[in-house]
Parts: C-alpha cells; sequence; structure tokens
C-alpha cells in the first residue's frame, strides 16, 4: 500500500507538471497583419517615419541657427573690431585677435553662399508635407541627405575661423586679466 502511495505521488505530480507546461503554449495561431493592410504599417516602419520626421525638424534647426549666426556675422565682427581698437587705445598687443577676426571676417561670404543652398532644400521639402510630416521615403532621405551636406559645407567653409577667434579672444582675456588683489 505504501508503495502504491509514493507511484500514485510521482504520477499526480508528473501529470501536474505535463499540465502546467501544456497550459503554456499557446492554443490559438496568430499572425501579423498582411502588408497589404494599409491602415496600420509595421511599427518598424512607424518608428523609421516618425525618425525621419525628427530629423528633418532638427536639420531644420540646425540650419535656422546657422542662418542667424551667419545674420549677425558683420555685428558681431564690428563689436569685436571695437574692442579690439579700445584695447589698442591701452596700448595692448591685440595683434593676435585682429589676425583671427580678420580671418573669420574674410570666410564670412563664402559661409554665406554655402549656407543658402540649403533655403531651397528648406522651402521644397521634398518627401515632406508642409508640417514636417513624413510623405515619401526615398524624397524624405534625399531631403535629408541634401541638407545635412549644407550644413556640412558651411561648417567647412568657416574652416575653424570662429574657433580660432574665440580661442584668441580667450588668451588675450586671460592675460590682460587685472591681478587678484592680494590680502595680508
Amino acid at each position: 500500500m505504501f508503495k502504491m502511495t509514493i507511484l500514485f505521488k510521482k504520477i499526480t505530480l508528473a501529470a501536474l507538471a505535463l499540465a502546467i507546461w501544456l497550459a503554456a503554449l499557446p492554443l490559438g495561431g496568430a499572425s501579423a497583419a498582411g502588408l497589404k493592410d494599409a491602415t496600420t504599417p509595421p511599427v518598424n516602419q512607424t518608428r523609421s517615419n516618425q525618425r525621419l520626421e525628427t530629423l528633418w525638424a532638427r536639420e531644420q534647426q540646425v540650419y535656422q541657427r546657422q542662418g542667424n549666426r551667419l545674420d549677425k556675422a558683420d555685428e558681431f565682427i564690428a563689436k569685436v573690431q571695437t574692442l579690439i581698437d579700445r584695447a589698442n587705445g591701452k596700448g595692448w598687443d591685440t595683434s593676435a585677435v585682429q589676425n583671427a577676426l580678420n580671418a573669420f571676417a574674410a570666410v564670412i561670404p563664402s559661409t554665406q553662399a554655402a549656407h543658402d543652398n540649403g533655403a531651397a532644400i528648406v522651402a521644397n521639402h521634398a518627401g515632406f508635407d508642409a508640417d514636417g510630416k513624413f510623405v515619401d521615403r526615398a524624397s524624405a532621405i534625399e531631403t535629408l541627405k541634401s541638407l545635412n551636406q549644407v550644413l556640412k559645407g558651411t561648417r567647412t567653409a568657416m574652416n575653424g575661423t570662429g574657433e580660432a577667434l574665440r580661442e584668441a579672444i580667450k588668451a588675450f582675456r586671460d592675460s590682460h586679466r587685472p591681478a587678484a588683489a592680494s590680502t595680508s
């Protein structure tokens, strides 16, 4: 009788394990929507479209920011020149800052020309509607690539002169800081 109880317990335990394992298996079939179903695009395609829209918005912001900086370049150059003239009046050596400013001012026309090429791309916005929503994948990708090339071309046209001017101004400021008052 004792052996029978142990056998019965083992069979019951095995049956429960089998039942749990079978319960984990799906009973009904599941299938994805067909590709011809235009109402709900696949998840990966939706994410890809949202990514294109996000990239388009970001590229337009960068293009706008570059344009704003180029529009204010003459005003910036005049302010820096005023500061250089004031420092020259004090007898300070401003040759490094002046050379950096001259190089910066010299590249502005070519940089503006490189930047202006993007205006037509932004105006046409091929692959996107007026609200920046994705319309055509191939056109959208080509538009993004074109605008990105314009942005890179604009940075290349600057040839690092903006950074060089910033560094020259920083070095000038550091060398002409008033000495800290010593406390005794």
